[in-house]
């Protein structure tokens, strides 16, 4: 087999808006009611500056690894150089779950936008899940999407980056609109309640927002993809977070201006709505809120694909998963197998209707946040281990920052255990979480028998090796 590489042609702009689309998706759109109502006004805007700070803070652990070893697959190598092949395993495939689960959350979000723009579309019953009447139109909606994002991303990351950028402006104007409306035509006395449910609500946000957040860490499953200066990946990751942390806060700030409490809670799509209001109930200006919202839905998904497909690509590389996912298309030069199963898992995603929502974000968001805490602990320990190792973006901070990145993680990760009051749904988000941990176990344990130990490290070696 031809020794085939990932192409490197991303540049400055191609990045941004693959990482920032990628954080912007369509919760913005579709749960912001959702945010203002558990938590208020102001307890919204306050769980996301801390899930922020969170992000910012491990951000920069990423970073730091991403600059010095900028190699497609990002988590699997940093942890795999500080703590070895298992523990890169577990952080690799925590991280995929928090992919896939943003790929199927978008293919779920599709259909649901398209009840905004052609009301009673959804026709067809076919049976019921949770209370929820799932339809073939609707159904149809989300794979006909899928199948659309799969193509794009097989065809390869040029295409899927000119497509983002063009998306994100459309993001960004609608956006905009949405925030200067709001300021200009709403009032603060719609803020109140600031505060609703107290901690509990404050919580129950907090543990939605590494799931809004997560798209920075594609940059680094790129990394190999990037043809700009390894000092700027770093600061390139960092300046995404950052854009998207003010991003989330002015949106909240913007639909709780704007929209009444009641107005809130009776509302479906309540930042479609806070734009229609915002220009004088403007059924128009509403719909074009959604047509930013699905431009986010586009640049999410666009935007996992390429990282789960790519942290597929380095675990199977490694031996880790079968070496068939970790093959290039002789044209193309993706990793056309590791889209295709990304692809099918979304494409299934629709048949469990519109709670699969909720599931979705809270399932993938606990995969993130380990992920997110196996790589702080990677930071401090590769500190210390390669201290000689070279580091084009190297923290002023030191360990510090990393030490503030654990402890920061592991509370987000307590979060969504038992007993807490923003526990994990069960038994959907348990199970979910329970049929992943087993899937792996088993691909890891074939993989391992099947091409050996000696040789995942070996790869992993080589691989180090060649950017050291």
């Amino acid at each position: 087999m031809i020794d085939q590489k990932l192409v490197k042609i991303l540049g400055n702009k191609d990045v941004i808006a693959l990482a920032f689309g990628a954080m912007i998706g369509w919760g913005w759109v579709v749960t912001a009611g959702l945010w203002i109502t558990e938590a208020g006004s102001l307890g919204a805007i306050l769980a996301f500056a801390v899930g922020g700070l969170l992000v910012i803070l491990v951000g920069l652990t990423y970073a730091e690894l991403a600059s010095a070893l900028p190699l497609a697959g990002g988590e699997h190598v940093y942890s795999y150089k500080a703590m070895g092949r298992v523990a890169s395993f577990i952080t690799t495939w925590a991280v995929i779950l928090g992919y896939v689960s943003v790929v199927a959350f978008e293919a779920v979000a599709l259909p649901t936008v398209f009840e905004y723009l052609i009301p009673n579309y959804s026709q067809g019953y076919m049976y019921t899940i949770s209370g929820w009447d799932v339809t073939a139109t609707w159904v149809g909606i989300g794979m006909a999407g899928s199948i659309l994002i799969t193509w794009i991303n097989y065809r390869g990351i040029k295409l899927s980056t000119a497509i983002t950028f063009i998306l994100t402006l459309l993001i960004l104007i609608a956006g905009v609109l949405l925030i200067t409306g709001s300021t200009a035509s709403g009032n603060a006395s719609n803020m109140q309640p600031l505060v609703e449910n107290g901690m509990a609500g404050l919580l129950t946000v907090v543990i939605m927002t590494p799931f809004m957040f997560v798209g920075f860490d594609v940059i680094p499953q790129a990394a190999e993809e990037i043809d700009l200066p390894q000092k700027k990946i770093g600061q390139l990751l960092i300046i995404s977070v950052i854009l998207a942390v003010v991003w989330y806060i002015a949106i909240i700030f913007g639909v709780s201006r704007v929209m009444t409490p009641g107005e809130v809670s009776g509302s479906e799509l309540v930042t479609a709505d806070a734009m229609a209001k915002a220009f004088g109930d403007s059924r128009m200006m509403g719909n074009i809120l959604v047509l930013g919202g699905i431009g986010g839905i586009l640049t999410s998904w666009i935007g996992f694909f390429v990282g789960g497909s790519r942290a597929i690509y380095a675990l199977a590389r490694a031996g880790m998963l079968p070496k068939s996912l970790g093959e290039l298309h002789p044209k193309y030069n993706t990793p056309h197998k590791a889209i295709l199963l990304i692809g099918i898992l979304s494409t299934i995603a629709p048949l469990f209707g519109r709670p699969a929502l909720v599931w979705l974000v809270d399932a993938g968001g606990l995969g993130l946040v380990v992920a997110w805490l196996m790589v702080a602990i990677s930071f401090i320990i590769l500190r210390k281990k390669a201290p000689e190792m070279k580091r084009p973006f190297k923290l002023a901070g030191g360990a510090t920052i990393g030490w503030v990145a654990v402890v920061m993680a592991a509370g987000v990760t307590l979060l969504y255990m038992p007993g807490m009051p923003s526990s994990l749904i069960w038994p959907y988000e348990w199970v979910i979480i329970g049929l992943w941990i087993v899937l792996g176990a088993i691909l890891y344990k074939v993989s391992m028998s099947k091409y050996g130990v000696e040789y995942a490290d070996e790869q992993m070696n080589k691989e180090i090796d060649r950017i050291a």
